[in-house]
């Protein structure tokens, strides 16, 4: 009989649990549909407004409007632009934005990392990077094209530089936030430096440098564009100057349109890496950071 009601007992705390774990997610569904739906309920009452304002207030020549946005966009997908079909002109940009992306990454953490866990180094070598830093990126962009001309070099470096310095500040105290008992103690068990560089230091500085990652692809897409737009045979930025020397409001609306689909784009794949790269991390820190 006590057998029969500690089992009864068992299976009824089971049944609860599973039901307050259903009841859970549940309540996740909707809070995500919740929020996809206002995003959507604000996105289109942000463009019923300035549909509207633009048609009866303003003058849509200088501010342009949704509908003639999207009539530019289906006229560069369909006809083509300018400067060729709108795909070179998308690839050129993505290619300078990744390729700009990727080698100030690799930079930014290795130097971040380097300077980060050697003292003497960096208080010798802060005041120059906090002057290379100062220098405004648009003067960098037009230097960049004077030593490595219109082609796509000049529109990497451009976005090397942007990339490089957010990475390189993360990583950098990424490295310093690193629990010195943790050091000390690896190297008390005999570990080298190069073990405690990668198996501590590294590590604990990983979740630094994928926040900065968020934002450095929008940097280098940021430079790309900046370097187009001060010179270039093809590209998004060729594209807005264009149209902005042309007064096509709705030209440089419809560019931006198009940044901003890449850069989302990026984004959903970084949160993606994101996530795969920190499942070490506790459920509640991982679900915090997911939030914010």
């Amino acid at each position: 009989m006590s057998l029969d009601l500690d089992q009864t007992t068992t299976e009824t705390q089971t049944a609860t649990v599973s039901k307050a774990g259903l009841s859970a997610k549940q309540r996740m569904r909707r809070h995500k549909a919740l929020v996809y739906t206002l995003r959507v309920v604000l996105l289109v009452a942000v463009l019923a407004i300035w549909e509207i304002s633009c048609t009866y207030l303003f003058d849509d020549f200088y501010y342009s409007k949704p509908s003639k946005v999207w009539n530019q966009l289906v006229v560069w997908f369909t006809q083509g632009t300018s400067s060729g079909s709108i795909w070179v002109n998308i690839s050129a940009t993505l290619q300078e934005a990744v390729y700009g992306f990727i080698l100030g990454s690799i930079f930014g953490v290795v130097s971040g990392i380097i300077l980060g866990r050697s003292r003497l180094l960096s208080e010798v070598l802060a005041p120059y990077i906090q002057a290379l830093n100062a220098i405004p990126r648009v003067v960098l962009a037009a230097l960049f094209v004077l030593w490595f001309g219109l082609g796509m070099t000049s529109k990497v470096v451009t976005a090397l530089v942007l990339v490089f310095f957010p990475v390189f500040f993360n990583a950098f105290q990424g490295a310093r936030e690193v629990d010195r008992n943790l050091v000390n103690n690896a190297r008390i068990l005999g570990a080298s430096r190069w073990d405690v560089l990668r198996s501590i230091v590294v590590p604990s500085a990983t979740s630094w440098i994928l926040a900065s990652l968020h934002t450095a692809f929008g940097f280098a897409l940021i430079g790309a564009i900046v370097g187009e737009y001060t010179g270039a045979t093809h590209g998004l930025g060729l594209l807005i100057n264009t149209s902005q020397n042309s007064f096509n409001a709705a030209g440089v609306f419809a560019g931006m349109v198009i940044c901003t689909v890449l850069a989302l784009t990026a984004e959903l794949f970084l949160g993606a890496l994101e996530r795969r790269l920190l499942k070490w991390r506790p459920p509640a820190q991982s679900t915090g950071a997911t939030a914010v």
